[in-house]
């Protein structure tokens, strides 16, 4: 049977809206958001009459069934509102992430034939520079009465949202995903429990897939969305006292978020009913961290890629299913999902034998905006198997045990995750070629989790090899800034005058993680351990060897200087979070994360602990 048009055939299957437009007139009164940082509420009624106001100035602009639209706002309820607003005109929303660089935003637009951008007050002019000459829709919070009582009747194969991930072409693929995939995803879902008045965590990046289960699986239950601040803003025991007091009863992390909670605090996520984990390979020492701890009721490994529409399997995770295992599995198929491991001929291979896995059922995508030659190769239909329906080629190696249960092995290609993100390898390489800064680049990725980062190796271009290496580093980095978001960027670069080839004539990548310290650029001596102390360190007092101690111990590193930077000695915002609670747990003060990202190098850290110690603030560094 073909399940994607049994599913989209099926009378209960319809736009993700139109639930929702039901409880605004059933249930008027029940919470439909709470922003926790501000206070803010909106009801089933608010919402629904706002989300009418914001569509139809859409309509008015010309947005209509089947255009994109841009949503050019952070996670708040405004962006409950916008995502609603497009979905009842027909339109595909379009979510961008207001941290990534402007070309690259303005380039998706650009790619989806946005009609609008939807902003937030005050924020107009900056929507604006992004997108010239497209109509700009201020999201509105008041309004009288509904503008706009009934909603386009969208069908289950129509588009609703179009996520941009990474592309080997060195172009980001959009996946255009319909309504059914997210009715697919949200109705009665067997890997977590949501009903009315369900608080549901909304703590996702909104161009991160993740938003689509946070948002409409809540909503389409008649439950209430908790938006949540960052963690980086927050600050990490903020955070999770936020979990407790707003009372959040289900949550999505991404995995490298929960190995740096399970490390630090394992015990505050007991606050949860559900806890669902995902976005790479989940350890089983963090696990049984927090299942040790007074575990939230249900702990759940969950996996799948954009083109499935978040989730495709889940796990749930105890003590006896953690004992004696080195791997966490992926677990069974969701709800109106099948699983099929292919060998590379597309024919099932035995239980047992590893292939790529391959997902079908209603949550697939419709495919790559713009790109028909992608997705005729990732959306596929298996011959003499054609009532399974089109199948989405993952490229990711697995088994499938006795019990069914999939266990995931790596990748046939050379696509990474870094903290819950989808990197194509070669889309930095391509974009670092395209500077004209360097001849040749690769880049790689070490470690996992929340020390997972980027490396790469480059041969200067034949016009910049006069310049020193620390001169094409810096040229390069800014370039990328330009075009890359910054989980894109590696955090060490090593300029070289050729790369090391193998025998075949390929470049031996093994030999360049493996020399990579002697062959990059030359690093300055440290002066991190005790008795270079003395001479580096502003003061050899036990606030500077703490401070570096941790520095060192969160980072990884063996030593560290006094001008190090933080992001360019491989750190992230996890790894800050990390770090900054344990110099508050150490000193007792009060620092953020933000305290760390923002010093410019560890001397100014260490300052910045002094004067939290001696009550004297942060010296402009604040946090949140």
């Amino acid at each position: 049977m073909d399940t994607q048009n049994a599913y989209s055939r099926a009378d209960n299957v319809a736009g993700v809206h139109h639930p929702i437009g039901q409880h605004a007139q059933h249930h008027p009164d029940a919470l439909a958001v709470h922003e926790a940082t501000t206070g803010r509420r909106l009801t089933y009624r608010d919402l629904w009459n706002l989300a009418g106001s914001v569509a139809a100035r859409l309509t008015a602009a010309g947005v209509g069934p089947g255009d994109a639209c841009g949503i050019a706002l952070d996670r708040s309820a405004d962006l409950v509102v916008a995502m609603l607003a497009v979905a009842r005109t027909g339109a595909r929303y379009v979510p961008l992430d207001n941290g990534a660089p402007s070309r690259r935003r303005a380039a998706q637009l650009t790619d989806t034939a946005a009609r609008a951008v939807i902003g937030a007050p005050g924020d107009i002019a900056r929507v604006q520079a992004l997108a010239p000459g497209l109509p700009v829709i201020e999201v509105v919070r008041e309004c009288a009465g509904d503008p706009l009582g009934t909603s386009h009747a969208s069908g289950a194969d129509d588009a609703l949202y179009v996520n941009f991930t990474s592309g080997t072409s060195g172009l980001p693929k959009a996946v255009v995903v319909p309504h059914r995939a997210v009715r697919r995803l949200v109705d009665d879902p067997t890997y977590c429990t949501i009903g009315p008045g369900t608080r549901v965590g909304n703590a996702a990046n909104p161009s991160f897939d993740a938003t689509t289960f946070e948002i409409w699986a809540a909503l389409s239950a008649r439950a209430t969305v908790v938006v949540l601040p960052p963690v980086v803003a927050a600050g990490l025991d903020g955070w999770l006292e936020l979990l407790r007091t707003e009372r959040v009863d289900a949550l999505f992390l991404t995995t490298a978020l929960f190995h740096m909670i399970a490390h630090e605090r394992p015990a505050a996520l007991g606050v949860l009913d559900t806890l669902l984990v995902g976005g790479e390979a989940l350890t089983p020492e963090a696990a049984r961290r927090v299942l040790a701890a007074g575990p939230p009721k249900r702990l759940v490994n969950v996996y799948g890629p954009t083109e499935v529409t978040t989730f495709a399997t889940y796990y749930d995770l105890t003590p006896e299913r953690l004992d004696h295992t080195d791997r966490v599995p992926i677990g069974h198929a969701i709800q109106h999902t099948t699983l099929h491991v292919l060998g590379p001929d597309l024919l099932p291979v035995p239980d047992g034998e590893r292939g790529e896995l391959c997902i079908g059922g209603p949550g697939v995508a419709l495919g790559y905006e713009g790109r028909p030659d992608l997705t005729a190769e990732r959306f596929v239909t298996v011959p003499g198997s054609e009532d399974l329906g089109t199948l989405y080629r993952t490229g990711d190696v697995v088994s499938r045990g006795r019990d069914g249960r999939l266990e995931i092995f790596g990748r046939l290609d050379r696509q990474v995750k870094v903290r819950g993100f989808r990197v194509e390898l070669e889309e930095i390489e391509r974009a670092a070629v395209a500077t004209g800064l360097v001849e040749t680049a690769v880049v790689e990725k070490i470690a996992e989790g929340a020390s997972a980062a980027l490396v790469g190796f480059v041969v200067p271009a034949a016009a910049h090899d006069t310049l020193e290496h620390a001169a094409v580093v810096e040229k390069l980095q800014a370039a990328l800034t330009e075009v890359l978001p910054d989980y894109m960027l590696p955090a060490r670069w090593s300029v070289l005058d050729r790369l090391p080839l193998g025998p075949t004539g390929k470049v031996d990548r093994a030999a360049l993680l493996a020399g990579g310290a002697e062959a990059g650029t030359p690093q300055p001596a440290p002066a991190g351990s005790a008795s270079s102390a003395d001479d580096g360190l502003p003061d050899p007092d036990s606030v500077a060897r703490d401070v570096l101690r941790l520095w060192c111990e969160v980072l990884d590193v063996p030593d560290a200087r006094v001008d190090d930077n933080f992001i360019a000695s491989g750190g992230n915002s996890i790894l800050a979070i990390q770090l900054s609670s344990r110099i508050s747990e150490a000193a007792s003060v009060d620092l953020g994360p933000a305290d760390v990202l923002l010093a410019a190098d560890l001397t100014e850290l260490i300052d910045v602990v002094r004067r939290s110690m001696s009550g004297r603030g942060t010296g402009g560094h604040e946090n949140g």
